[in-house]
């Protein structure tokens, strides 16, 4: 049996110190999970430059070429200062799929339509893992905790506390696209695009909010990658006194 699979004792009953290393080791991964302000910025710039050339001038094709350079030219600054790219990336990609299905259908509202659909899909994704014992926040965040998957079987609190966090994610996603989508079928290109810049952020901070408080509250995370190097060294240790025992 494996350290990731050995059954672990939690409680809930943390030191006052304990509590706020938690909290701090909670609030550095959520950071790091989802870019903080910068990786906020990255999100909403393209689109927002998207809907404001295009209210002003009704120029698809400006707008369009604006959205798709300011996203690389955050790519470029991320490399110029070798820090992550995968949120500047992502946006790269987000906006290249909504410039693609604008030129395509020649309608400015069908450049916010792949970002929608992912949306919709990313809800559907984090209730449906909830749903089956596998909260996807869990897949995204253990990584980060250095936990692996050692919450679905050693931590119980901590499983608790990411499919909490799954179903409000989820929940919060779906009640975003029940403003976009009838807005993208009855409402203009300008309307639709003020309105998609504008829930960007709240949506996203009150979900990570919430995912804070309950990994606060949650047992701390079991560091998998430590409990190997100990049994790594443990294991020497051992092979060491019986070569040494071996030796007349």
């Amino acid at each position: 049996m494996t350290s990731a699979d050995k059954p672990t004792q939690t409680t809930d009953d943390q030191q006052p110190g304990d509590a706020a290393d938690s909290r701090a080791v909670t609030e550095a991964a959520l950071f790091e999970a989802f870019g903080g302000v910068r990786g906020m910025v990255e999100t909403v710039l393209p689109g927002l430059l998207f809907v404001t050339i295009y209210t002003v001038n009704k120029d698809l094709h400006m707008s369009a070429i604006a959205a798709i350079a300011v996203s690389l030219v955050l790519v470029a600054v991320r490399l110029i200062r070798k820090d992550t790219v995968k949120h500047a990336f992502s946006g790269v990609f987000g906006v290249g799929f909504g410039v693609v299905f604008a030129m395509m259908t020649g309608d400015a509202k069908d450049f916010y339509l792949p970002g929608m659909l992912y949306t919709l899909g990313l809800a559907l994704a984090y209730l449906v893992t909830a749903v089956a014992g596998v909260p996807l926040i869990g897949l995204i965040l253990g990584p980060v905790f250095k936990e692996n998957l050692s919450w679905r079987t050693r931590n119980p609190g901590r499983k608790q506390a990411y499919t909490k966090a799954s179903y409000a994610w989820g929940l919060i996603l779906l009640a975003k696209c029940a403003i976009l989508f009838p807005l993208y079928w009855w409402a203009d290109t300008t309307q639709l695009g003020w309105v998609l810049v504008a829930l960007k952020i709240p949506p996203f901070l009150l979900a990570v909010w919430l995912t804070w408080v309950f990994l606060a509250k949650a047992p701390p995370p079991i560091d998998v990658f430590a409990e190997m190097e100990a049994e790594e060294r443990a294991e020497e240790a051992r092979k060491a006194a019986a070569k040494q025992d071996t030796v007349p």
